[in-house]
């Protein structure tokens, strides 16, 4: 069903060293994912809006003996947007060429892909916003016109011949959909975002998993690892390996609570899938800056992690749970966050109440005000 290029293996984050269980990033281990992923609407559970919206559209296509329009996927990593893609192509009963934006880095790279897709098979780019421009120009007469612009030559024997191209559907998936260009962006017929999953979701998706590896798992050991994988699919199946080694080795090759607790307590991941790290930034902020604001460069500095990797891979699951807040001055921890620690809330609107005895510069701001006004 699916036919890969062999530059076209789905991107590593090499600029994030440390594999973090918890990252939504795809990590080495992974790797056998794909032989595992769901092949028709029955396996893929969750997304029910857009599993919806899809499947009239490929169902009216199909109807109608035309090519599905071309879709953008976007939404957070990990929440199935390739395995979603190759459910579309399955349904359509057509092939999956899957390559990512990177990987395409000449007009010539997309040329040789679109020349050899069959009649409405489909095109999956990962990471589109990473195309190179001048390979994007070469995405628009394709994706409308289903031709290729292809110029021979050079200099004044220059000449542009047009190539035709069979009716495909081009899926794009995407973290960072504002990155796209407006008019690649406005191509697409069907935009659908992805959205992190409910516990229970989570739960049928770990339950059909464990089933194909082979290990047991009852009703306490799904509640535990739904719960800590951060509502997405990629983490939970990468959680739910981790604790298969640990049934096989300390239990019966089943996962339960007991199992769950002690793999967990080991990869320091507590109820609701904060690890080490996430915790260290918020005890930062809220020992050392009383709970902000802090600046982004400030924080890394005193945890000794890069800003860029704060910014992409521990802040954004921190604030989608409350726990941290963006201002203009700077990062603040949030009661949310305080109580998590067991600390005592730090109010930051009475932090800076004088107490007897002291002054402080808006004191002095103050005073110098109402001496001005009376002076006028």
């Amino acid at each position: 069903m699916y036919e890969f290029q062999s530059s076209m293996i789905e991107e590593q984050d090499d600029s994030f060293e440390e594999e973090r269980v918890l990252s939504r990033k795809a990590l080495r281990e992974d790797s056998e994912e794909p032989q595992l992923r769901p092949r028709r609407w029955g396996e893929y559970f969750g997304q029910e809006k857009v599993k919806a919206n899809l499947g009239i559209a490929i169902e009216a296509a199909k109807a109608r003996g035309e090519s599905l329009d071309h879709i953008l996927l976007y939404g957070p990593p990990g929440l199935g947007k390739t395995t979603l893609a190759g459910i579309i192509a399955h349904e359509l009963g057509v092939e999956m060429r899957i390559t990512s934006g990177p990987a395409v880095e000449r007009q010539g790279d997309l040329a040789a892909i679109l020349t050899n897709l069959h009649e409405h098979d489909v095109l999956f780019i990962d990471e589109i916003h990473r195309l190179n421009r001048t390979v994007e120009e070469v995405m628009y007469p394709a994706m409308e016109d289903y031709a290729l612009d292809i110029l021979i030559g050079k200099g004044p024997s220059a000449r542009s011949i047009r190539l035709d191209l069979p009716h495909f559907t081009l899926i794009g998936a995407t973290t960072r959909a504002g990155l796209l260009s407006s008019p690649l962006r406005d191509r697409f017929g069907l935009i659908q975002r992805l959205d992190l999953y409910a516990p229970e979701e989570i739960a049928l998706i770990l339950r059909r998993y464990a089933s194909l590896i082979s290990v047991g798992i009852d009703e306490d050991g799904l509640r535990e690892l739904s719960t800590r994988c951060r509502g997405t699919p990629r983490v939970a199946i990468r959680l739910l390996r981790r604790m298969r080694d640990y049934a096989q080795v300390r239990g019966d090759n089943i996962i339960n609570r007991d199992i769950c607790e002690m793999g967990l307590s080991a990869l320091d991941i507590d109820h609701i899938g904060l690890d080490g790290n996430d915790r260290l930034i918020m005890r930062v902020m809220a020992e050392m800056y009383e709970g902000g604001p802090v600046g982004l460069d400030t924080l890394a500095a005193s945890t000794g992690e890069d800003s860029v990797t704060i910014e992409d891979i521990y802040e954004p699951y921190l604030m989608q749970i409350g726990f941290i807040a963006k201002t203009p001055r700077g990062r603040i921890l949030t009661k949310g966050g305080f109580n998590h620690l067991g600390l005592p809330f730090i109010d930051r609107n009475t932090r800076g109440a004088n107490t007897e005895g002291q002054i402080s510069l808006h004191d002095i701001l103050d005073s110098e005000n109402k001496e001005h006004e009376e002076n006028c």
